[in-house]
């Protein structure tokens, strides 16, 4: 039997927002956390969607010393785009260019 998790609909797009301007997410492999430290959301849920997220190669995820590291694909880019009806001009930090000072 296949067990699936039951996520509110407001926890989820606070995860795909925070995702989506972020591009990256970290998460402290730690399912009894009461609360994510980046989101208001439970710990366990945040490392279930995105294990949801990675399983359809929309994020891919690192681990290392006890914490998940999840980078959006370009897929997921797109995938959260048209989820979160994000306009097209609007890009996550990791993709936005660093401004260099002037010399």
């Amino acid at each position: 039997k296949k067990c699936t998790m039951l996520i509110p609909k407001k926890n989820r797009f606070t995860v795909y927002n925070y995702l989506f301007q972020e591009g990256v997410m970290v998460a402290k492999q730690d399912y009894a956390l009461p609360k994510h430290p980046d989101v208001e959301v439970p710990n366990l849920q945040v490392i279930k969607l995105l294990q949801s997220l990675c399983s359809r190669g929309f994020v891919k995820k690192q681990f290392s010393w006890m914490y998940y590291y999840y980078y959006l694909t370009n897929e997921g880019i797109d995938f959260l785009r048209e989820t979160l009806h994000v306009p097209a001009d609007v890009v996550p930090n990791t993709l936005k260019k660093a401004s260099r000072p002037q010399r």
